[in-house]
């Protein structure tokens, strides 16, 4: 890695799907996991991958809003499927952006360049099973 490390966290799970999964380091986080296929209480790996992407994407897409003297309003909703596939499971994440306050083209600019560098957005781009649509 050459880049300058800015923050790093690290995050353990010793319990798998049923347990919990904490930072090891000083944040103190500890939330309990369990699948979606269970009625048993505790966040799933799909919602942490939606909160994850939906909260770096609105992150970068306001500071490009702010970048051009706008105020926030962007909305970004995640959807995060579970499907089977020929090896066993197989996430399919559709991001849906509403940017309210400005024309079409430039909340067009603006998504683009949130794509660009929003660091969730680029660890995920080039799936198939990725898609972000723009909403009118």
């Amino acid at each position: 890695m050459t880049e300058q490390v800015l923050y790093e966290t690290t995050v353990e799970n010793q319990d798998g799907i049923a347990g919990h999964v904490r930072t090891v380091t000083s944040e103190d986080l500890d939330v309990t996991v369990s699948s979606p296929l269970r009625a048993v209480p505790g966040t799933n790996p799909e919602q942490l991958l939606g909160a994850a992407f939906a909260t770096c994407l609105n992150a970068t897409i306001e500071a490009e809003e702010m970048r051009r003297g706008l105020t926030h309003q962007s909305v970004v909703r995640v959807s995060v499927a579970l499907a089977r596939d020929v090896q066993g499971f197989q996430f399919h994440v559709t991001a849906r952006v509403t940017i309210p306050h400005v024309p079409h083209s430039e909340a067009v600019a603006i998504l683009a360049v949130a794509e660009q560098r929003c660091p969730v957005a680029k660890l995920l781009a080039g799936s198939d099973h990725v898609t972000v649509v723009l909403d009118a």
